[in-house]
């Protein structure tokens, strides 16, 4: 599938990183992940496009960037042609989805499964997200100690300066508002139940390849958002593949994803929560509730 916009550098430069994690999971040769990880940091840091010089057919000037030689330089025009690499399409089919995050120290298997379940993130950069927005906290084992363990960790990780971590991170402006969240869930779970929707047969618990998993395509206020219910670990052990929804949007380039549930305690019990955003959620049937008196 071919992408009509040209990915950004942090796009460019997340799938290289992610490239580097999954390498460095496998025990490949530490100089390839380096390679990678080291094109990573250069194309991140860069005021030109990197896509440019695909679009522009200067490859030969691409390769005399530091760090980019013919490997490198050859992802990196498959993502801005294709949108994706397929070496990162086998890496990441053969790897589980809790890899990356085992690296982290104090994190383990059962927690690195545990954040992938409740969060629906994969990579470094993300969890470096959620350790600071709040959601590693709504995570069982993942106390105000450990968060600030793994905010450290991660800053030597991934090579960047230690964010401030006193003061509450507020929700970026470039997330849709959760009342548009909470429409496109109620709308692909509505859709969902009428038999609306295409159907697609997931990798993942799925032995017999069954098509049973529906999945939305929708654009609303700039917004493409895809919709499918939660395939995950602890949705089929929890039996909650037809209640967790993940909403995956994108704009300008920027893509992350909300996961949306039926709250089954407190004041939220029973009602659409956006996890992560619980506050938000509340002020949302707060005004709903005014508004209908």
């Amino acid at each position: 599938m071919t992408t009509t916009t040209k990915p950004t550098n942090a796009k460019i430069a997340d799938i290289l990183e992610r490239i580097a994690e999954l390498l460095e999971f496998q025990d490949t040769n530490p100089f390839r992940v380096r390679a990678y990880r080291s094109g990573s940091q250069m194309i991140r840091s860069l005021d030109k496009p990197v896509a440019d010089f695909v679009t522009g057919k200067k490859m030969d000037e691409l390769k005399t960037l530091p760090g980019i030689g013919e490997g490198l330089a050859a992802v990196i025009g498959e993502v801005v042609s294709s949108g994706k690499s397929n070496l990162l399409e086998n890496l990441e089919s053969d790897a589980p989805p809790e890899a990356a995050f085992t690296k982290v120290p104090g994190i383990g298997h059962e927690l690195a499964e545990r954040i992938v379940d409740c969060l629906h993130i994969h990579t470094l950069p993300e969890l470096e997200e959620a350790a600071h927005n709040g959601r590693l906290e709504t995570v069982e084992g993942f106390g105000k100690r450990r968060v600030q363990a793994v905010q450290a960790s991660l800053a030597s990780l991934l090579k960047r300066p230690a964010r401030p971590t006193n003061g509450k991170a507020s929700q970026k402006d470039n997330s849709p508002s959760v009342d548009l969240l909470l429409e496109i869930d109620a709308d692909y779970r509505k859709r969902a139940k009428a038999g609306d929707l295409q159907k697609i047969s997931p990798r993942r618990f799925n032995p017999d390849n069954e098509a049973w998993l529906p999945i939305m395509h929708s654009k609303r206020e700039g917004w493409d958002f895809t919709v499918l219910f939660s395939n995950t670990a602890q949705a089929h052990k929890l039996e909650k593949t037809d209640d967790w929804v993940v909403v995956y949007f994108e704009r300008d380039g920027k893509e992350n994803q909300h996961t949306i549930v039926t709250e089954t305690k407190g004041s939220l019990e029973g009602k659409r929560v956006v996890r992560g955003r619980e506050a938000e959620s509340r002020k949302y049937y707060s005004a709903e509730k005014i508004a209908s008196n």
